[in-house]
Formats: C-alpha cells, structure tokens, sequence
C-alpha cells in the first residue's frame, strides 16, 4: 500500500520581518520534533515535493534530512495555497511509492477531501502548521486517513 504524508509547512516569520517569510525559530523546532518522532516510528520516503516557497522548501530539507537522508527533493508547480488540487491528485492516484508533500492551506486541505472523499470541498481534515496527515492507498485505489501529527501533541 502506497502513503501519502501531507505536510503543511513550519511556522514561518512574520511578513513585516522577512516578506521570503522563511521558518520562524519556532517552526524550525516544531519541524525537527515531529521529524524525530517520525524517524523514531521508522517512517521514510521515496519521493518529496514542496511548493517552492522558502518555508515549504525548509520544512522539507528537515524532513528529508532526519527521515530520507540522500532523497532527492523537488519543487514541483501546483503546490502553492490556490492552486488547482486535480493535477496532484492525480499524480498521487498513479504512484506506487510512499510520497511527501509540504505545501500550503488551502491547498492541502482540499487535496486531502478530493482524494478522500471525491470532493475538494468536503472537509476531512484540519491541518496545522508543521503537521502530518498521512493518508493510504489500498490495492483497490481507495484512501483513507491513517493518522495524523501535529507539533503540540509532542
């Protein structure tokens, strides 16, 4: 069974401070918790992708260096907050091998109910800022949501 680990990014740095908007120190920590306590479950993956946004691209190197060292990261188009959700959707529909993707709200959000439930617009999940939801893919091609982290249960 494939798992798809949607992350939104870390807490980043206010607009006024830095309008790159790049992880806050506490972002920084909130990733590198939920990071451990991921590698501690032995949790890896095959493939990473953010948004290209400088928050989304730090919170993957943290995951990819703790979780998947020597992985490959990519910035992948259609991942920024109001970007259509179908051409992911897809792409996660076809793949055989466990995935993580960190981006950005809405997006996420209506990522995970299209592929849950077959509507972008049916909530299934409230993400957080440096959360995990992991979903699966059975061998018949349904998802489900098989848990979720968020940094203040750490």
């Amino acid at each position: 069974m494939m798992r798809l680990y949607l992350m939104q990014h870390g807490r980043p740095v206010a607009k006024e401070e830095n309008p790159d908007r790049p992880l806050s120190d506490h972002g920084k920590r909130d990733v590198e918790r939920v990071a451990g306590f991921l590698h501690e479950l032995g949790v890896q993956f095959e493939e990473a992708f953010h948004s290209g946004k400088t928050r989304a691209r730090q919170t993957a190197e943290s995951m990819i260096s703790k979780l998947s060292p020597g992985l490959a990261l990519a910035q992948r188009e259609g991942l920024s907050p109001l970007d259509d959700v179908r051409n992911i959707a897809e792409y996660a529909k076809s793949v055989r091998k466990d995935l993580l993707i960190v981006g950005h709200l809405p997006h996420l959000g209506k990522l995970a109910s299209l592929l849950i439930t077959g509507s972008e617009s049916v909530p299934v999940v409230r993400f957080q800022q440096g959360g995990v939801v992991c979903l699966e893919k059975d061998t018949d091609g349904v998802w489900s949501i098989v848990w979720m982290l968020v940094p203040e249960i750490l």
